[in-house]
Order: C-alpha cells, then structure tokens, then sequence
C-alpha cells in the first residue's frame, strides 16, 4: 500500500485509507483478473481528488468464473477499530450491461430510513459506491469488455468490530459501512488537529484580521461554495473542534464570525456541546423533540422524533407541522446563546444551518449582511 504523510505539531504523521478506498482496490483488482485471467500483487486506484494510489494486493484468486482478492485496512496512525480489517472483493461477468454492488460477510445492511443509503441495501455509502464504479468501468473500458459485473464486497470479522461502532444504533446490521469522502485517513491526533486548526485561523488573520468564515468540514465547505458562493479557499475548517477554533479565534482579535454547518453538527451546539465528534455527544434528536414539545407537540409525535436517525428526518417529519418554524427559531436561539457564551460576547458571531437536501436553511439576523461582506471582498 502506497504511503502517505502529512506534518502535524511538528511530527511527522502516517496517513491510512478508508474502507471504501480499500474497497475500490479490491474491486478494481478483482476485475483486473477477471478480464486479463491472470493473478496481480498491486492495483492502483484513482481517488476522489484525481490522484492515483497503489495497492498491494492479498489473496489473489480466480476460480470458477470469478476473481476475488483482499485489501488490508490501513488507517495510518489514526486509531481505528478496522485497522487490519481484510476488505474482500469479489468480482463475475453479468450478461446484462453495468455494474451491480452487493454486500458480503461483514458489510453491514442498512435497515432504517434516514440514511444515506436507502433500507435493504448495503453500507456502502455514496462516495464509496462511485469510486468502485469510475474505477471498474476504466478497467473494462481498458480491455474492451462491454459486459456486466457483479461485485461483492465483503469484509470478513466486520459484524464484531462493527459492535464498536455506530452502526447498531443507526440500524445498520451485520457489519462494518464502507465509509469515505476523499479515499484518505488524515491522522487524527487531537492536539495535532486543534494545532492545526489554529495554523488556518493564523493564515485567515493575515488575509484579513476584522472577520473570518469558519465550517466544521467538508458538508459546510461545499454549502458555503455551491449555495452562498464563498470562496472556500479564504475558509477556516474547524473539523468538531468548535470550542477551540472559538477561544482562538476570540484570542487572535477577530470581531466578526460567519459559522456556517450541516445542522447535524450545529444541532450540538445548541445544546451547549462544543466538540460535535459523535464519540463525545449525541443530542441531535433530544434537541428537536424538546423544542417541538415547548411549542405543542404531541407525546406520540415526539417519540417519532426521538426515533428518526438523521436531522434531516426529524425536520420533514415535522415540517407541515405548525411548530416548524418556531423549533427552528428556538434552535437557532440556543445555538447563538452558546456561541456568545463561549465567546464572552466579545466577537460578533452569526450561523448559516442546512440540511443535507438543503431544504431546511436556518439563518442568524445578520448572516446575509456578513455573507454580501465576505462577496464583496472576493469579487
């Protein structure tokens, strides 16, 4: 497996691969076998970002009209219960044109709505799913292979390690996801992150010390681009370390923050939690049910509420209800109060909450005044 590095509080830092990279891999090299019918030690794959990485390649094996082969997890110096995990992939022709995904031993199965991925199918979440395709169908295209593919994706020992995880509690049952938005694990040590954080907070005064356009990741990142069109490059990306990125930037003398994220995360803040990692809290759901009961909401509705898995169910389950927009008023409120709190009132703060469809936008009083304030001096 190729290697990566990236330099964090002075120490040089091992990055790793997601599942769904180890994923494509298996897959691409299964494929490879398939169509050449001979055995490989490597596969290289193309991520997200346009960049081509190499894989070894584990128990490479073609028998009976299907190749299969194992990727071994490497999450680099980033603690993570799949690190080792063998993510297998196995790979046979299909009369019928295209490339069909299912899930195998130890990839979970999605069984509740609100999720990504839609019930009865396997957690291979999106980015996963279109990076085993684009690669696939390069190494069809390369061999003139017109076809179908079948490909299965399995990860032998995922249903126990996925006890580890969130998986039973987002109803995803019998394994691991396949998880991954860029193909690559950054090392997550804390205070090599939250050192990090302040070096962008430092790079965004020198542009500009009066305001500074900060988002928790990339959800917040690609809104701020596509919807309110910022210049991401001049953002700040605070990952779930709200709190810190607060201090610090109340620290260096900014006197005006647009804070702009997915309400999964902003949700938190509202009540009060300053790291938004689900490993620290989980109190989406509690904040909505609480809301919409303050303004009327019956007992049967709110339990509704506490059993929807994603921000985005809760609010379309209560969206024609008379409450909605007095809940996302009183969410922002509490979101704000938290905010100014933790910044003594010192600096101006204003948010820019979204659901993942977009539909449900939340706005402080003065976001739109700040957002023409960031345009201006971009254009």
């Amino acid at each position: 497996m190729e290697e990566k590095y990236m330099i964090k509080n002075g120490k040089r830092l091992r990055c790793g691969y997601t599942t769904g990279s180890c994923a494509t891999a298996a897959a691409a090299a299964a494929a490879e076998m398939l169509l050449t019918g001979k055995t490989i030690s490597q596969a290289a794959i193309r991520l997200p970002d346009g960049e081509t990485v190499l894989f070894d390649v584990e128990e490479p094996e073609i028998r009976g009209g299907q190749a299969s082969c194992a990727i071994i997890k490497d999450s680099g110096d980033d603690p993570d219960v799949t690190h080792g995990l063998a993510i297998r992939a196995r790979v046979q022709k299909d009369e019928e044109p295209g490339i069909r995904l299912t899930g195998g031993p130890g990839v979970g199965q999605v069984t509740m709505k609100g999720l990504q991925i839609p019930p009865g199918e396997p957690a291979i979440n999106p980015v996963p799913r279109k990076m085993i395709r684009e690669n696939v169908e390069k190494i069809c295209a390369d061999h003139g292979y017109e076809g179908g593919l079948t490909i299965e994706i399995s990860a032998p020992g995922g249903e126990e390690i996925a006890q580890k995880t969130f998986n039973p509690r987002l109803g995803i049952v019998g394994g691991i996801s396949i998880l991954g938005t860029t193909g690559v694990v950054e090392p997550m040590s804390e205070k090599a992150l939250v050192d990090t954080i302040r070096v962008e907070i430092d790079k965004r005064y020198e542009e500009d010390p009066e305001k500074i356009l900060i988002a928790p990741g990339n959800y917040g990142r690609a809104f701020c681009l596509e919807e309110l069109g910022l210049d991401i490059e001049h953002s700040a990306q605070i990952s779930n370390y709200v709190g810190e990125a607060l201090d610090y930037i109340k620290y260096k003398g900014f006197r005006e923050i647009l804070f702009v994220g997915h309400t999964g995360k902003l949700l938190k803040v509202a009540a009060g939690v300053m790291n938004t990692h689900s490993s620290y809290a989980d109190c989406r759901m509690e904040i909505i049910a609480a809301h919409s009961a303050c303004l009327g909401a019956s007992p049967a509705k709110v339990q509704e509420i506490m059993k929807c898995l994603t921000t985005d169910d809760a609010f379309e389950l209560i969206r024609e209800e008379p409450y909605f927009e007095g809940v996302k008023e009183r969410i922002l409120a509490k979101a704000l109060d938290h905010l100014n709190f933790r910044l003594k009132n010192e600096v101006k703060i204003e948010i820019v909450m979204f659901t993942t469809s977009r539909e449900h936008i939340i706005m402080s009083d003065g976001a739109e005044a700040l957002i023409a304030k960031f345009k201006e001096e971009q254009a």
